[in-house]
């Protein structure tokens, strides 16, 4: 029983780490330094922007003020491996994210599920981490 957990895990961390060299060479060295650094993606536009986080709701908000405004409730499944489940890795969860804001941002948004800002994630911790994106971002 423990050894098939090992495997799972070893097969996990390969899988992440595959799909951290698909996000790199993807979305590209910023990208990817900021997933590094944050475990999460940014898209902004003119006026308003969303945080990707892995395996959670989109979060946009004003690009100007910082003001939270909706979760975006989004999933891509994996089907590649029947046996090792329908979760994609981290990386590749937010990189399918990125890419499909930056490809029709509004069909993606439009089929989503949209909540109050605080549904899934603490309002608390998204402007944390808005607020050290901004600041590492100058």
């Amino acid at each position: 029983m423990g050894r098939r957990y090992v495997r799972n895990t070893a097969r996990e961390r390969r899988a992440e780490q595959r799909a951290r060299e698909l996000l790199r060479s993807t979305a590209g060295e910023d990208a990817f330094e900021t997933y590094e650094r944050f475990g999460l993606l940014s898209v902004e536009h003119r006026d308003y922007g969303y945080l990707i986080y892995p395996h959670r709701p989109l979060v946009a908000y004003d690009a100007e003020t910082g003001e939270l405004l909706s979760e975006y409730c989004v999933r891509f499944r994996d089907g590649s491996d029947p046996e090792a489940g329908e979760r994609l890795p981290d990386a590749d969860d937010v990189l399918a994210k990125w890419m499909a804001l930056r490809a029709d941002e509004h069909e993606l948004i439009g089929t989503a599920n949209v909540h109050p800002l605080g549904r899934q994630l603490d309002p608390a911790m998204v402007r944390r981490d808005l607020k050290a994106l901004r600041q590492w971002r100058p």
